[in-house]
């Protein structure tokens, strides 16, 4: 991306149809913190990578609850999203008040597209500069759709976004198929260890992500530190008992049982 004659305008065409200052909003999306958002038949999974600007500060919220039956996770600028979680959680308390009932999560996604939308065709305005991931449930089943810059919105079984979001895509590329049939418990396990992907050789900890989820008889929540360091540990141990499986059966045709047990603790721990 550089700077030329055609990005000074958002509503300001570049001879090959391009609107640049869409295009750069779009970029703000891809370095913002990793989001990741899974669906099954039932139940909705959001989650984030918790990224702080300094050691000396806290990260910014990258989840946000819409209503008891919608959420909302988005990477890039955090203002923006903060703005248009409002937006949206304004839009389902109206409908509630209005109709006595629900917001379906289609209806709420084309409202904040075409809210999006305007941001490009006008001249005093720039487009917000985030994507969301919006997760809900409603009459016609669970839902995730990904809300774009430009006002373009897509409905995915599975997507992510952010910085280094494409080592969780192909991850959750390779799985997505079982995903309909998933439990509760599968979709967590699954959107943390796509989060992982995104770290990249960093150490994963329940302090790195937040993980949302809302489901049938389920209002959306948030997971707390220790439950997400339990589904860590689930997956992070299972290399361990694979390696002391081998070696126990090693040592059991050259050694004593007593010694097998000894031999377990030099296991080395898996690298992430």
């Amino acid at each position: 991306m550089f700077r030329n004659q055609y990005d000074t305008d958002v509503t300001t065409w570049s001879p090959t149809g391009r609107l640049f200052q869409v295009e750069y909003a779009m970029e703000a999306v891809k370095q913002g913190s990793a989001a990741i958002g899974l669906r099954s038949r039932s139940h909705v999974v959001l989650a984030s990578v918790n990224k702080a600007q300094s050691e000396l500060s806290s990260h910014q919220r990258k989840i946000f609850k819409v209503d008891d039956h919608i959420g909302v996770a988005i990477a890039g600028l955090t203002a923006d999203g903060r703005v248009l979680s409002r937006y949206m959680r304004s839009e389902s308390i109206n409908h509630s008040f209005t109709y006595e009932s629900p917001l379906p999560v289609g209806r709420l996604v084309v409202r904040l597209a075409d809210k999006a939308q305007v941001c490009t065709q006008r001249s005093w305005k720039r487009p917000y500069g985030v994507g969301l991931l919006v997760g809900g449930l409603d009459e016609s089943g669970a839902h995730l759709y990904y809300n774009c810059p430009s006002g373009n919105y897509f409905e995915y079984q599975a997507f992510a976004i952010g910085s280094r979001s494409q080592a969780a895509k192909t991850y959750l590329e390779r799985r997505f198929e079982s995903f309909n049939e998933s439990s509760r418990e599968d979709l967590i396990k699954d959107a943390i260890l796509a989060i992982r992907e995104t770290l990249q050789g960093e150490t994963l900890k329940s302090s790195l992500c937040t993980v949302s989820v809302l489901g049938v008889d389920e209002p959306f929540h948030f997971l707390d530190q220790e439950s997400i360091q339990k589904v860590i540990d689930t997956f992070e141990k299972v290399p361990e008992e694979e390696g002391d499986g081998g070696e126990g059966e090693a040592e059991d045709e050259a050694a004593p049982a007593e010694q097998g047990g000894a031999g377990d603790q030099d296991v080395a721990p898996m690298e992430i």
